[in-house]
C-alpha cells in the first residue's frame, strides 16, 4: 500500500525507499519488502523485520495450538465513542470471519494500554469495562500494560546492554530540531548531494552527543532514573533505531520519560513510564497475539513496532491496519471530545456525544450499534459514513421493540363540546397486537401538539383549524373545529363526513414531562479545524412542558433508570422514537418527580402524508415533512399576532410566563419566578425576530 501521505512532505523525494522494488545501500536499516502471502485475509505492508524465525514460530505455534488470538487495546483516558465500537466489532467478531476461524478458536483480550497516568483515571477504566460488556463482547481476558510494567523494565535494560537504547538529557526542543535535521539530511541524499555539507549541524544535534554513550554509563542513568534522582523532562530513555531512516518513526523514539504521578492502577512507587511505541508492541507479543489491529495512522509505526520486537528476540504478530470511522456531524478526537466536556455538553454521556454512553443515553442499543459496525465493516478505504445510516439502524432495532404510546411535546389544549368521557385499549404494537395492549383516557378536555394547530383556515392544513373536520386518533370521534386561539382550541363532536387527519392526542390524566429534542451537534457534515465556530447551537432543544399518556407510568419509574443499561424505549406516535433519559426522578408509586425522554430518530420518511395532509388511522407519516409544515404554519399564523402580544397569544410561549415588560417581553415565568438574563435575551431575539417580519409584511 501506497504510505506516501503519511511521510513528512519534505522527505518525499526519497519515499520511494518504502515502497516494492527499492534497493538500499549497506548503511540503512530499512528491511526489504517481502511479497506478502495472498492466503491470509489481513494483510498488510511486509518487512524483513517481521518474520519470525522457526524457533519462535515453533513455540508461538505450541502455546496457542489452533487458537487465533486478537486485542482490543483502548487507553483509558477518557470515554470509548463509536470509533472504538468498529474496532471491538473487528477484533470480538469481523477479523475471525475474514480469517475463517472456527468460533471455538476464536480469542479476543480486552487490554487496558494504561502508560500515560496524567491522563488516565479510575473512572475511565470503570466505564471502558462497562461499556465492552454492554455492547455483548467476552474477552478471553482483561489485562493491563502495566501489569507487566517489571518486564518492560527488564527488557528495558536488555535493550542497553545491546547498544539499541541510551539515556538521552536533550530537551524536547532539541529532539525536534534534531528530527528536522534528519529530514533534511534525507531529502539531501535523494537528491544525491552530501548531507554533511548540505545542512548545518546546529549544536551538534544529530547525531546528539548521548547517542554514543556507552553501555556501562547508559545502564548506570538508567537505575539512576528509575530510584528518581532526575527531574520530569530532564532526560528519557530512547530507542538507537536509525536516524537515517525515511520514516521518522525510526528516529530513535523515546521508550520511557520520568513522571512523578502515580498510576492510576498500579498505584505509587515508580516514577519512569513507558511510551506507547515502546510498550504496545511487546504486549501483544507477551499476550500471544496472532493479530494486531490498528487504524491506517499507525501505518508508518509497522517500522519501529518490528523493529523492537526484532532486536528482543520477541515472537512478531501480523498487524493489520483499516481505515478510521468517520461519520457526518461528528467529531471522534479524544481532544476534541474532552473540549466539548468541559464546556459544551453536559458530559461524557449527553446524548449528542458519539461515546458508547452517550450513544446508549440517546436511546442506540448494542444491538443497534453492532449491526451498524456490521454494515461499515473494515477495510483500507478511508470514507465519510453517513449518519442516516446509523439513524436507519437505531429505527430497525427499535421498531419491533419500542411500545407505542401518545405523547404531545408543546400541548394546546383542546374543549370538545358533545364528547363524553371514555376508555379506549390501544395496542402496544399496532403491527402485532398479540403482543398486549394498555388503555388510555379520553376526555372532553384534551391535549394535541401545537404543530397540528393553526390559527387560519388553511385548505392544504387537515388539523385544528377553524371549520376543519378532524378524527381524534383511536377515540372513534369526528369533531369541528370552532375557534382557534390563545387559550386553545374549541370544537364539537360530529357524526356525519370523513376526517383526513386522524390526530394523536393525549387526555387530561396525562402526565407531565420533559422532552429533549436532539439534532446534529455540528451545522457541518465534516468539522473542520475551526470546529468549535461549527458546533450547532440548537443541537438541544427542552420541551419542558410535554405530556405523555399515563400508560407509561410505570415503565418509567426511577427503579428502572441505569445509566449503564438500556433505558426503556418507545415510539410516540406520528412522532418518533424516544428514550426514558438518566435524569428521570419519576416515582409511579406516588406520582411524584419528572421523567425526561430523549430523542431517539424520527419515523422513516416515506410518501405518506404528514401531520398536516391526513395521517391515516395507523399513524405513521414523516416526521421532518410534519415538523416542516408545522414551521411554516406556525410562521405564517405568527404573523397575525400584535408585536407587544407575541408571547401571549403564540401557541409556543402562550401559557409559560406570568410577567411582563411594556414591550411584551416576559420577565417572569408561569410560577412567578424571574428569568434569568440568557433566557430574556433569548426571548428578546426572538421579539426582533417578530418586529422584522411584521416590517416586512407590511
Amino acid at each position: 500500500p501506497n504510505i506516501a501521505p503519511n511521510i513528512a512532505p519534505n522527505i518525499a523525494p526519497n519515499i520511494g525507499l518504502l515502497h516494492s522494488g527499492f534497493t538500499l545501500n549497506p548503511s540503512q536499516s530499512l528491511p526489504l519488502p517481502i511479497t506478502p502471502t495472498m492466503s491470509d485475509a489481513l494483510v498488510g505492508r511486509s518487512l524483513e523485520w517481521a518474520e519470525n524465525t522457526p524457533e519462535l514460530e515453533s513455540e508461538h505455534k505450541k502455546i496457542n495450538n489452533n487458537i487465533t488470538r486478537t486485542r482490543f487495546p483502548p487507553e483509558p483516558n477518557g470515554y470509548l465513542h463509536i470509533g472504538h465500537a468498529k474496532s471491538m466489532n473487528m477484533n470480538f467478531s469481523l477479523a475471525f470471519s475474514k480469517l475463517g476461524v472456527p468460533e471455538d478458536n476464536q480469542r479476543t483480550i480486552f487490554r487496558y494500554d494504561d502508560t500515560n497516568p496524567e491522563a488516565e483515571s479510575k473512572e475511565y477504566i470503570d466505564s471502558l469495562a462497562k461499556d465492552v460488556k454492554w455492547l455483548g463482547w467476552e474477552p478471553e481476558r482483561t489485562t493491563f500494560s502495566s501489569d507487566n510494567f517489571s518486564t518492560l523494565e527488564e527488557l528495558a535494560e536488555k535493550l542497553i546492554k545491546k547498544g539499541s537504547a541510551y539515556v538521552c538529557f536533550m530537551k524536547p526542543a532539541e529532539v525536534e530540531a534534531q528530527r528536522e535535521i534528519c529530514k533534511k539530511r534525507i531529502a539531501a541524499k535523494a537528491k544525491g548531494k552530501d548531507p554533511d555539507v548540505e545542512v548545518k549541524n546546529a549544536d551538534g544535534l544529530y547525531p546528539g552527543k548521548w547517542r554514543d554513550a556507552s553501555v556501562e554509563d547508559n545502564l548506570k542513568r538508567w537505575n539512576r532514573m528509575k530510584k528518581g534522582f532526575y527531574a520530569e523532562g530532564e532526560c528519557t530513555l530512547r530507542m538507537k533505531m536509525d536516524l537515517s531512516s525515511p520514516n521518522p518513526n525510526m528516529h530513535d523514539l523515546m521508550a520511557y520519560r520520568i513522571k512523578y504521578f502515580p498510576h492510576p492502577h498500579a498505584g505509587k512507587g515508580r516514577c519512569v513510564y513507558p511510551s506507547y511505541d515502546y510498550t504496545h508492541c511487546i504486549c501483544d507479543s507477551l499476550e500471544r497475539i496472532d493479530y494486531s489491529i490498528c487504524t491506517l495512522e499507525f501505518e508508518t509505526r509497522r517500522e519501529p513496532y518490528f523493529w523492537l520486537l526484532a532486536q528482543l528476540d520477541m515472537y512478531r504478530p501480523k498487524v493489520y491496519e483499516m481505515s478510521r470511522l468517520n461519520i457526518e456531524y461528528t467529531v471522534l478526537s479524544k481532544r476534541r471530545l474532552l473540549k466539548l466536556v468541559k464546556g459544551t455538553v453536559r458530559g461524557w454521556d449527553d446524548p449528542r456525544m458519539p461515546t458508547i454512553s452517550g450513544l446508549r443515553r440517546r436511546g442506540y442499543t448494542k444491538e443497534c450499534l453492532n449491526a451498524f459496525c456490521d454494515d461499515v465493516g473494515a477495510t483500507r478505504n478511508a470514507n465519510l459514513v453517513e449518519v442516516t445510516r446509523l439513524q436507519q439502524h437505531a429505527r430497525v432495532a427499535l421498531a419491533d421493540k419500542a411500545r407505542r404510546a401518545m405523547a404531545v411535546l408543546r400541548p394546546v389544549k383542546v374543549v370538545c363540546s358533545g364528547a363524553a368521557k371514555s376508555t379506549l385499549t390501544v395496542p402496544d404494537y399496532p403491527q402485532s397486537p398479540e403482543l398486549g395492549s394498555h388503555t388510555v383516557e379520553f376526555t372532553p378536555t384534551f391535549y394535541v401538539d401545537s404543530r397540528d394547530v393553526r390559527t387560519e383556515h388553511d385548505p392544504n392544513f387537515f388539523g385544528f383549524a377553524p371549520g376543519n373536520l378532524v378524527g381524534i386518533k383511536y377515540a372513534n370521534t369526528k369533531v369541528i373545529v370552532d375557534s382557534v386561539g390563545a387559550g386553545g382550541v374549541m370544537c364539537h363532536v360530529v357524526d356525519e363526513g370523513k376526517p383526513k387527519s386522524y390526530v394523536t392526542w393525549v387526555g387530561e390524566g396525562g402526565i407531565k414531562c420533559e422532552v429533549r429534542e436532539y439534532g446534529n451537534l455540528f451545522t457541518v457534515p465534516e468539522p473542520s479545524a475551526d470546529w468549535e465556530s461549527e458546533i450547532n447551537p440548537d443541537s438541544e432543544i427542552i420541551c419542558p412542558d410535554a405530556m405523555v399518556d399515563p400508560s407509561v407510568g410505570e415503565l418509567c419509574d426511577k427503579s428502572k433508570v441505569n445509566k449503564w443499561t438500556s433505558n426503556v424505549s418507545f415510539q410516540f406516535e406520528r412522532i418518533g422514537y424516544y428514550v426514558v433519559d438518566d435524569d428521570t426522578t419519576w416515582s409511579f408509586k406516588d406520582g411524584k418527580g419528572k421523567i425526561v425522554f430523549n430523542s431517539v430518530v424520527g419515523l422513516k420518511e416515506d410518501k405518506a402524508k404528514g401531520a398536516g395532509k391526513g395521517d391515516d388511522k395507523k399513524g405513521g407519516g414523516s416526521k421532518s415533512g410534519d415538523l416542516q409544515r408545522a414551521k411554516q404554519a406556525a410562521a405564517k399564523a405568527r404573523l397575525e399576532i400584535p408585536l407587544t402580544e407575541l408571547f401571549m397569544k403564540d401557541p409556543e410561549w402562550a401559557g409559560l410566563y406570568s410577567k411582563y415588560d411594556a414591550d411584551g417581553i416576559p420577565t417572569h415565568d408561569k410560577e412567578g419566578t424571574e428569568l434569568k438574563k440568557n433566557q430574556v435575551k433569548k426571548l428578546k431575539k426572538e421579539y426582533e425576530k417578530h418586529k422584522k417580519a411584521l416590517a416586512k409584511k407590511k
